[in-house]
């Protein structure tokens, strides 16, 4: 009989504990947030890297949270480039959005949280719901009436290439 796991991978798993505890820690301080907010923050940002790892040019987006991992991981370099090339084979680009070029544009939040999910990883749901910014089709509440799952697109305005 063949036995399938049906546990997620954590994006803290992805790297080593020191370093996941150096990220945590400046964003707690950066952010003023607490730590346990911080590390979910980590958590999420590595889950949604080893996601664009696997599903390389899908354009995933972070949410506005997720996104604060995502640039502290980027000021540890060496750390960042190490993890690309491990779970990758190659660099992870942040690549900017907006401007006169929509090519850049990513998809949606309600999309990139799907395809982590599909990719195995655990998924915090309220870090890709909590900081919102939705415009037209939103619901007033923060919730994506239109259907287009585009709500909490990264605040600095951002994919993964």
């Amino acid at each position: 009989m063949l036995s399938t796991s049906t546990e997620k991978i954590t994006g803290r798993s992805l790297i080593d504990p020191a370093l996941f505890d150096r990220m945590t820690t400046r964003i707690a301080s950066e952010e003023e947030m607490d730590l346990a907010l911080a590390a979910r923050i980590v958590d999420q940002a590595l889950a949604f890297l080893g996601a664009c790892a696997v599903n390389p040019g899908a354009g995933l987006a972070p949410s506005s949270l997720v996104d604060i991992g995502w640039h502290t991981f980027i000021l540890h370099t060496t750390e960042y480039a190490e993890f690309c090339h491990s779970v990758s084979g190659q660099f992870l680009h942040h690549v900017p959005t907006g401007g006169p070029d929509e090519s850049t544009k990513g998809i949606g939040i309600a999309a990139t949280v799907a395809v982590i999910e599909a990719s195995g990883y655990a998924v915090d749901s309220e870090l890709w719901s909590m900081s919102a910014d939705c415009s037209e089709g939103s619901g007033g509440d923060g919730s994506d009436t239109s259907g287009s799952g585009n709500c909490a697109q990264c605040h600095r305005g951002c994919h993964s290439s």
